[in-house]
């Protein structure tokens, strides 16, 4: 016999203001409110039983008025590099990964924001879902808290970074990205600084000016990949809607609002964007705005359409922009034997196996 879903709302989906008239209108005093949120996003309780706290009657009330549900790790894959991969289911059939990548200076939180993603990026194996499901602020949470306890756990260290550049695009998942942000940045929160958070977008301009208006204090990242409107429409869709010149006036505008640096991607696809003219195209895109580079060791998805770019013109891409006196990074592949490209687990994952693919 099916039961029948859970029609409580998520207390997790309440602001400060939200948890404030709640406990009033269960007949507790406001401050109650605060050693709920603090349970809820410090301590991340997995129930209103372990809230010692608060009396009996109010954990009893608030468990018949709300439900506090949290996602759940469903795999775990370790790499020979100590890169870790999870599986976290977020609903029923809905899974999402999340990647811990330590390295000698940084441990760093890869993190989802949708199940599957609209965007169909055509080197991506996420792409393949349809979307499935915006995550909440709490799922995205979750999945931040639980990477840095396996950070703690596992090699005794505490998160340094955290990036927005797992399954899903964060922008069109705006309001949830941001309230998410505000509880891992936050008091009661996890108290992590905003510097060490970057939000990586495909390119949505509207979403990067309303970024600039907000005024946000995190980094924000740009998948850019080509640095000409020809192939960049191959590979990416949504630069048919959002093109070179329109995603760089809206880049001057962000930048104009929070005098914060950007931060390129571009994955060096063999023999596609990986030449000194791509290279020369990718230069002058830079003078749009102060930024750095993140240039990206692809890791092959199955069917094989795009492969890595050789040394040697990895090597040559790289010295020539530096020849510009561009600050360049070379971010090498991780997690090759623990199926590590974006999208990967949760494709293979047998939860996720039952979900409808695009074009199906």
């Amino acid at each position: 016999m099916e039961h029948a879903a859970d029609s409580r709302p998520d207390i997790r989906s309440l602001d400060a203001e939200g948890l404030r008239a709640a406990v009033v209108e269960l007949g507790e005093k406001p401050f109650r409110a605060k050693q709920l949120e603090e349970w809820i996003w410090t301590k991340s309780a997995g129930s209103f039983d372990e809230m010692t706290n608060l009396s009996q009657a109010l954990r009893d009330a608030l468990n018949s008025r709300y439900q506090l549900r949290r996602i759940t790790l469903q795999e775990k894959q370790v790499s020979a590099d100590r890169t870790i991969k999870s599986a976290f289911e977020v609903a029923p059939g809905k899974v999402v990964e999340g990647v811990l990548i330590p390295t000698s200076k940084r441990m760093t939180a890869c993190i989802s924001s949708q199940v599957g993603c609209s965007l169909s990026c055509a080197f991506c194996a996420t792409g393949r879902l349809k979307l499935l499901k915006n995550l909440t602020a709490g799922e995205i949470y979750d999945q931040v808290e639980m990477l840095k306890g396996m950070a703690a756990s596992h090699y005794d260290a505490s998160l340094t970074n955290i990036v927005y550049m797992g399954m899903g695009e964060p922008l069109l998942n705006y309001r949830e990205m941001l309230a998410s942000i505000d509880r891992i940045c936050g008091t009661p929160g996890l108290g992590i600084s905003p510097k060490r958070i970057t939000v990586s977008t495909a390119g949505i301009a509207k979403a990067i000016k309303r970024l600039g208006d907000d005024e946000v204090k995190f980094n924000l990242a740009l998948s850019l990949h080509a640095a000409n409107d020809e192939k960049r429409n191959k590979i990416m869709a949504i630069n048919e809607t959002n093109n070179l010149e329109v995603l760089a006036e809206a880049l001057r505008y962000f930048h104009e609002k929070t005098g914060a640096r950007v931060t390129f991607e571009y994955i060096l696809f063999k023999e596609f964007n990986d030449g000194l003219s791509d290279a020369r195209e990718l230069a002058d895109f830079c003078r749009n705005v102060p930024c750095k580079i993140n240039l990206i060791e692809y890791n092959p998805i199955d069917d094989g359409e795009f492969q890595k770019a050789s040394p040697e013109r990895t090597d040559a891409f790289v010295a020539f922009l530096e020849g510009r006196n561009l600050v360049v990074n070379v971010r090498r592949s991780r997690g090759k034997d623990i199926d590590a490209a974006c999208g990967q687990l949760a494709n293979k994952n047998e939860l996720a196996a039952a979900a409808p693919r695009k074009g199906a």
